[in-house]
């Protein structure tokens, strides 16, 4: 079975004055410490909190301007052009953007660029689309907020530009009307890890103050929690509520294009969660941008023709499986290259590259072997002699720290410590190689490579009831900032064989005292050819419900499992 590291997270000082507080259970107190949330008013507000939570959108420093020359514009007829990114949380954003200035009365444009033939962001280039589109306005939305070039071009054309945006800034900012980013240090904005959409969602916010309409703003949680999930932000603070809120209304959506789009996933008028975000709707709005067609899941959402919406969603479906047909073979072609050239034991960072393979889906297949191999990957496409890279670490090492100080290699970089993209002359990826492995033996040892489980508490089978249930339903929505609970119960029988499904899960019967549950390793058929019938085990797990003849049965699914 896979190497892993168990750690229990040490008990908090607050865990008991937090359940007696608040009159929670023991462990529900446990799991919010284990998330730094440790005073009686922080746990309301993560377990019951609602829309009353939300910041005043007039926090951000540059919010006034924002609103002030967006109402001029509409006023006075001028065009505005809103300016996004090609992934979920970009195409989100403009569609938000659009439809509300709209709505508005204002005249408006949008414009994604082509992933494969323009790139990202606002570049000096960009200003000729923009006088093609007369446009008075600009606004950023999910880019920018290193686009001094541009903005100072456009501003001798006689150019506004409201930057949008939340990605870390460059060494000088743009001289733009305004600069919406939480992730400024004076932005004046209280929570700093809004995807682009919770941004868009806040000038909406604004827009809309005292308006006649102002009640149609929470309709886009629904969009916002979309884009907050697939961007992988922290579901903390405000963007617990967005999503939260989002993922209820999606139950209720009305708009054609997004029902459509829910229906080919297989949710229409079911709850959603988190996971059918991140590999169901998700998926199927990026990998039209991954292959450079962002302009049809606009237009998903724009139209209001049911045959026309019914060929957009079936091409973003096709879209999305002719990305999984090319992510397979570039992430088999990987695999074998690791096994057969023993990398995985010789390379703490696996940097990969080969011609043909595509820009636009080399980031999830670096994820993929992340996860597989439990170390930093750089995957590579070689276009026209450069080496253009994505990719994704592991905790505890930064790979834009990593990136950075191998700069004087690279024509371009960017990212965060998780995840970063980078370009280089295809003539020095073989320095690189050697320089970033140079780089990670000072900073990852071998037990930096063993994948930790963090576990929240111990827990008898017997506890988990439908009260139980309720309350960690209850810590929901999970993800970054917010992962599911996981916890540890010590010698539990297995009372049935195990079984391998589908040739590559694992799933047993525990039991333990008076309590059996089936419990499922996902992806980790090789669990099941190494236990019997009888079997004491130490599980780590997390519990499930699934529809089972019209109601809920809980499951544990396994992360790991010991034997006594």
């Amino acid at each position: 079975m896979n190497e892993q590291k168990w750690e229990i997270y040490p008990l908090h000082p607050q865990c008991e004055v937090l359940s007696r507080a608040i009159k929670i259970p023991y462990w529900v107190a446990r799991v919010l410490t284990n998330r730094r949330i440790t005073s009686p008013q922080e746990a309301n507000a993560f377990l019951f909190g609602d829309e009353s939570y939300f910041h005043d959108p007039f926090l951000f420093r540059d919010m006034k301007k924002a609103v002030s020359r967006i109402q001029r514009a509409i006023e006075k007829k001028e065009k505005i052009l809103v300016f996004g990114d090609y992934d979920v949380d970009g195409i989100l954003s403009v569609v938000m953007l659009t439809r509300a200035l709209a709505d508005l009365g204002a005249e408006v444009a949008y414009h994604i660029p082509n992933r494969l033939q323009e790139g990202y962001g606002l570049k000096e280039s960009s200003l000729e689309m923009v006088l093609k589109e007369e446009a008075n306005l600009v606004i950023s939305a999910d880019c920018g907020i290193t686009a001094t070039d541009f903005v100072h071009r456009a501003r001798l054309k006689g150019i506004d530009v409201i930057i949008t945006d939340h990605h870390q800034p460059g060494p000088q900012l743009p001289a733009a009307v305004a600069i919406l980013n939480p992730a400024l240090a004076d932005s004046g904005y209280p929570e700093n890890n809004l995807a682009s959409v919770g941004v868009i969602f806040k000038l909406i916010q604004a827009l809309y103050t005292n308006h006649p309409r102002e009640s149609r703003v929470l309709h886009y949680l629904k969009l916002v929690s979309i884009g907050t999930v697939a961007d992988i932000v922290e579901l903390k603070g405000e963007n617990r509520f967005f999503v939260k809120r989002g993922l209820e209304q999606l139950k209720q959506a009305v708009n054609p294009g997004l029902k459509s789009l829910l229906d080919i996933c297989g949710l229409l008028g079911k709850n959603v969660s988190v996971w059918d975000v991140g590999f169901r709707i998700g998926p199927r709005i990026n990998a039209a941008g991954r292959l450079g067609e962002a302009q049809t899941a606009v237009e998903l959402f724009f139209s209001a023709d049911d045959e026309k919406v019914n060929n957009l969603v079936r091409k973003l479906d096709d879209f999305n499986y002719t990305r999984q047909k090319i992510e397979g073979k570039i992430f088999n072609q990987a695999v074998k290259k690791i096994e057969e050239e023993g990398l995985a034991e010789r390379k703490k960072v696996l940097i990969l590259g080969e011609e043909g393979w595509h820009r636009g889906v080399i980031g999830i297949v670096a994820s993929k072997l992340k996860e597989l191999y439990y170390r930093p990957v750089i995957i590579f496409a070689f276009e026209d002699e450069r080496a253009v890279g994505s990719g994704r670490s592991i905790p505890g090492f930064s790979l834009i720290d990593c990136l950075h100080a191998q700069r004087d290699l690279l024509e371009n970089y960017g990212g965060h410590t998780q995840a970063a993209g980078c370009e280089l002359r295809l003539e020095n990826l073989r320095d690189f190689e050697t320089r970033i492995n140079d780089y990670a033996d000072n900073l990852l040892g071998p037990e930096d490579l063993v994948k930790k489980i963090y576990i929240d508490a111990e827990i008898d089978l017997e506890e988990i009831d439908a009260q139980f249930m309720e309350y960690f339903h209850l810590l929901a929505p999970f993800g970054v900032g917010n992962p599911r609970p996981y916890f540890l119960s010590t010698r539990a029988e297995l009372i049935a064989p195990p079984q391998k499904l589908q040739g590559k899960h694992s799933k047993i019967i525990v039991k333990q005292k008076n309590r059996a549950f089936e419990a499922i390793g996902w992806q980790q058929g090789e669990w099941s050819d190494c236990l019997r019938r009888g079997d004491l085990v130490d599980l780590v797990f997390t519990p499930q419900t699934n529809n089972y003849r019209g109601g809920q049965q809980v499951y544990l699914s396994l992360l790991g499992i010991k034997k006594v």
